[in-house]
């Protein structure tokens, strides 16, 4: 993702004060807590306490998106906030000459090159846009994102000014309790664990979802794992706010960093006969110990995996790590088993690879 070098600020034009629309609660058990956390992550777990395995996270979320107080697909604005985006992170005179030089241009001593493909990928700009146009939407509600809406201090110092907040921290914990009814809340591109989406249903509060679509269809893949008893192996950072939704939503899982945690995880699988970097189950607990499901035994969890992976992480390292899981789990129970241990689905986002 990329920014244009020169900003400029518009001011949007207010509609009249809006109704909020009438909201429908859904009543479920309380949802798991989510054990990414610890080593610099932020825990969401004051948002509800940690309690019955048999809640169905699939179903709640399926009711939520069809409640009257849920959005993802903006408000009528699109139009609008789009040109405005436009004019605040692409309108540039710099930007401008260097596309109409062949995307290259020397100032004095200094050569800039601009890559072709630059700019906001389509989920990024999606998840911009809607909260622009929740702010026209609801001009005087309070509005709040439950983290920054993308990794992009230009942007997020914007939706700042525009007194969209996000949910304050404390010693590790995000305060949810200052979210009161009727307020508006805004879940970011990388999505929310489903316990914050529980969280917020029961506040009776306005959610705005801009969530990548992407990113839910990865959160489709470890329901598909879950459902078949199969562990989700997950590429991604143990703490970034788009793995820990993941990880909400899936049954038993491990996160993988890289190459090498998963080559480390496979030596495991095959009881040190791959390169010898795994040793004793203490071991394999105690690196893995914020990246993995409550209840996680490597000794058995590990018979049958799925892999799934945070969207911005690297295509080529992903398709890496799950051929080596399947070449893994071929040499342990034997092609012809394959399909019973193995399981793989397309989750990768192109947008995000150079």
């Amino acid at each position: 993702m990329a920014i244009s070098m020169q900003f400029s600020r518009l001011t949007t034009t207010r509609t009249p004060d809006l109704a909020l629309p009438e909201p429908r609660i859904f009543q479920f058990r309380k949802p798991f807590s989510v054990r990414c956390s610890g080593d610099g992550a932020v825990s969401s777990s004051s948002a509800s306490a940690s309690v019955e395995n048999d809640f169905d996270a699939k179903k709640f979320r399926h009711n939520l998106t069809r409640s009257k107080n849920y959005n993802r697909k903006g408000f009528g604005h699109k139009e609008e906030t789009l040109e405005l985006l436009n004019q605040e992170y692409q309108a540039s005179d710099i930007i401008k000459t260097l596309k109409e030089n062949g995307y290259e241009y020397t100032w004095g001593n200094v050569t800039v090159r601009l890559a072709e493909a630059y700019g906001f990928c389509w989920g990024v700009e999606r998840a911009v846009q809607i909260a622009y146009e929740a702010r026209k939407q609801f001009p005087t509600e309070k509005i709040w994102l439950t983290n920054e809406i993308i990794h992009n201090p230009t942007v997020n110092k914007r939706l700042e000014e525009m007194k969209i907040e996000e949910v304050p921290i404390e010693n590790g914990q995000k305060q949810f309790d200052v979210i009161n009814q009727g307020d508006v809340v805004v879940l970011p591109a990388f999505g929310a664990a489903v316990e914050e989406m529980y969280t917020l249903n029961q506040r009776n509060v306005q959610i705005v979802d801009t969530t990548c679509p992407w990113v839910s269809k990865v959160w489709n893949t470890v329901e598909k794992h879950k459902k078949g008893d199969y562990t989700s192996i997950i590429h991604g950072k143990h703490n970034h706010e788009e793995t820990i939704a993941t990880a909400s939503f899936a049954g038993k899982y491990l996160i993988v960093k890289n190459m090498a945690e998963a080559t480390y995880v496979c030596d495991y699988i095959l009881g040190g006969k791959l390169d010898g970097s795994s040793s004793t189950r203490e071991a394999f607990m105690e690196k893995f110990k914020f990246a993995f499901s409550e209840g996680f035994d490597p000794d058995v969890d590990l018979e049958k995996v799925g892999i799934a992976n945070q969207t911005t992480m690297l295509k080529g390292e992903t398709e890496e790590i799950g051929k080596l899981v399947e070449r893994t789990m071929m040499q342990k129970y034997g092609v012809e088993n394959i399909n019973t241990h193995f399981l793989s689905f397309n989750t990768i986002c192109d947008a995000t690879q150079v």
